[in-house]
Parts: structure tokens; sequence; C-alpha cells
């Protein structure tokens, strides 16, 4: 079953707003007026949006998931050669022109989370898959087999801050294999939520939540790529160029802030994130964790 892709973007008139400054600022010979990269293209949404609110405007969008990039490419088809989409994980790509602006909307999405067959959801049943590009890479299960229990049990904590991840690693490592046995997504939180006692099993959060989030920032190296994109993104842009990253939990927004703090390239022009207000969160309730920081390359 393919992935639809019929999500709405985050924060989008925070994210225009952050962005409406775009025309007066300077761009090289080759950009025109100028040339921006989503970092996390998605279904396209943003882009389209920033495409149409910019009529002179070129885009890079940048996804390592095929269906993504399918929708993609249907979305932004009216602006034509105006936008370009890339095969890629933004860590390891460099642009080829200067740019305006920088756009990242971080984690997984809500059609990747919506469709079984990805493996990122416990609410269904799918394989224990969690890749971002489905074609390559360590599966959920082959990293739970792979790492020793101690690894398991700091990777959950760590990327997860699961205070029970000791408990649930050897959990985990004792029901090994996961690889090949047929257990699905559902069978890896049950397995979780049994380390909990009766009482947290039937809070408002999952027991299983933290633990599928640190195994997803583990299988596609999320915080890792992070890095290296607040790292190396200022130097791509043109003075006064944009950086926006949306963010959908602590171990990120905390990287962000950071380094718009500590980086003398940049200036941050969002002193606290901006989140969405009640209408959006009631119309798209993935908006309830967004947080949008921006910043711009000082001049």
């Amino acid at each position: 079953m393919a992935v639809t892709f019929a999500h709405l973007p985050v924060l989008a008139e925070s994210v225009l707003q952050a962005f409406s400054g775009l025309s007066g600022l300077p761009a090289g010979e080759e950009a025109g007026e100028g040339l921006l990269l989503d970092c996390t293209l998605g279904g396209g949404g943003h882009s389209a949006l920033l495409l149409e609110a910019h009529p002179r405007l070129r885009l890079i969008g940048l996804d390592r998931d095929p269906a993504a990039r399918d929708a993609a490419a249907e979305r932004l088809a009216p602006f034509a050669d105006r936008a370009t989409i890339v095969a890629a994980n933004f860590a390891g790509f460099t642009p080829p022109a200067p740019l305006v602006g920088v756009l990242a909307d971080l984690g997984v999405s809500s059609p990747q989370l919506d469709e079984p067959a990805r493996g990122f959801s416990f609410r269904t049943a799918g394989p224990l898959d969690m890749r971002m590009d489905p074609e390559s890479g360590e599966t959920a299960a082959e990293l739970i087999d792979r790492l020793e229990e101690t690894e398991l049990a700091d990777l959950i904590h760590g990327f997860g801050e699961e205070r029970l991840s000791r408990r649930i690693a050897r959990r985990l490592v004792a029901e090994r294999p996961w690889t090949g046995s047929g257990r699905s997504t559902a069978d890896l939180a049950y397995a979780v939520a049994g380390c909990f006692p009766p009482k947290a099993r039937r809070g408002r959060i999952h027991p299983a939540t933290r633990t599928f989030q640190a195994l997803r920032i583990a299988v596609n190296d999320e915080l890792g790529a992070l890095d290296r994109l607040l790292r190396e993104a200022p130097d791509w842009l043109v003075p006064g160029g944009l950086l926006a990253v949306i963010s959908f939990h602590s171990l990120e927004d905390r990287r962000v802030k950071t380094a718009f703090l500590g980086d003398p390239r940049l200036e941050r022009l969002t002193r606290k994130p901006l989140v969405a207000g009640e209408e959006e969160q009631q119309a798209n309730p993935r908006s309830r964790s967004a947080k949008l920081r921006v910043a711009h390359r000082r001049v």
C-alpha cells in the first residue's frame, strides 16, 4: 500500500512569516532571486507554499523516502523547473550555489507513521523496520539483535529519555532474535509495555513511545544528521540568509537552541520557539509538539 503523504505542513503560517523577507536578500547570479533548500521535503507542503509566496524563488528539496519524493513531484509539478527534487539525506548534501534559506522539518511524517508497512508506529502491526529510506540501512530488528544489552539500554535512555531503559533492554535481548521472527511492531510494543507496572500501562502516553522514538532515531542517525546540518548550513547561506528548523522533541530542540545561541555565524530571530495555536493543534494533532526556531547568517 503506497503512502499518500496527504498531510498538512506544520506551522505553515509561521514558516511563511519567517521567510517573508527572502526577496530582499542578496543572491548570486546563478541563484536568480534566490535558491532555497528544503532539507526534509516530505510531500512538498512547505515547499509549495514558499514557491507560491515567492514567484522567482528556486528550490531544491531533499528526501530519502521514494514515496515522499513521488508525492512531492506531483505537488510541485505546477512550479516546473523552479523545483528540483533530490534523493538524498541532508547530512551528506552540499548545495550547488549559495542559499537564501534552509528549512528542515525534522522527524517522521504523519503519512509514514500511518503506514503500517514502514514499521514506525506501534498502533498498528507492521514489520520492525523504521528506516526513512526503506531500500538501505539497518532495520530496527537488526539493530536490536546486534547491540549488546548495555549498548541497547544506553541507546533507549539517551535517545528516548526512558527511565526503564535497562529493564526494557534486558527484555528485548532475552526475546532475541527479532530479525526474521515474524514478530511485528505490536509485538515489540507489547514486550516494552510488559516492563512497566500495570498502572503505568494505562497512562495518556503509551509506554513504548520513548523506546520507539529511540530506535527510530538510531536507525536513521537523526541526531547525527541534525548536528551536521547545524554545523554546515551557516556556511551555505548568503549574508542575511535564513536557517529555520522545526523540531518535535527535546533532544532536537536543545541542539537547535544551543547552535543558534553559540554559533558566531548566526543570529537568532526567535528568542523562544514558535508553536502552533489552538486552532492548528485541533486540526493537526502532530503540530502540538512542533517548535520552530529561526536564525539568520550574520551580515
